[in-house]
């Protein structure tokens, strides 16, 4: 089995580089047209050497978390998000008008 893995391997990364041409946007792909970039892998996919030059230079790849440069923020949980704070905090009012109603039925008995 282990005289395999190499072959799957290739082939593992042959079907993801071709995959993430195919699925990258045109204002995306960097250097060469799309179409050249799905030849290049197809043909030179036995050999890796199309798959490495598509992951190295073809396609702009985004700094994780969006990078320094502007962007939308992603927030990491919701406590660090400012608007599920708000939300939090206009919510509040009204959990506390049940409580006290429920109090006051609690009197009542």
């Amino acid at each position: 089995m282990l005289r395999y893995l190499p072959f799957l391997l290739v082939l593992a990364v042959w079907i993801y580089a071709f995959i993430d041409v195919l699925n990258t946007p045109e204002k995306e792909v960097r250097h060469l047209p799309k179409v050249v970039w799905v030849i290049i892998v197809l043909l030179f996919g036995e050999v890796l050497l199309g798959p490495i030059a598509w992951f190295v230079t073809g396609k702009k790849r985004h700094a994780p978390g969006g990078g320094a440069g502007g962007g939308r923020t992603r927030w990491v949980a919701p406590d660090d998000n400012p608007e599920f704070l708000k939300s939090l905090r206009d919510e509040a009012p009204d959990e506390n008008e049940r409580d006290e109603h429920k109090r006051d039925k609690g009197n009542e008995g």
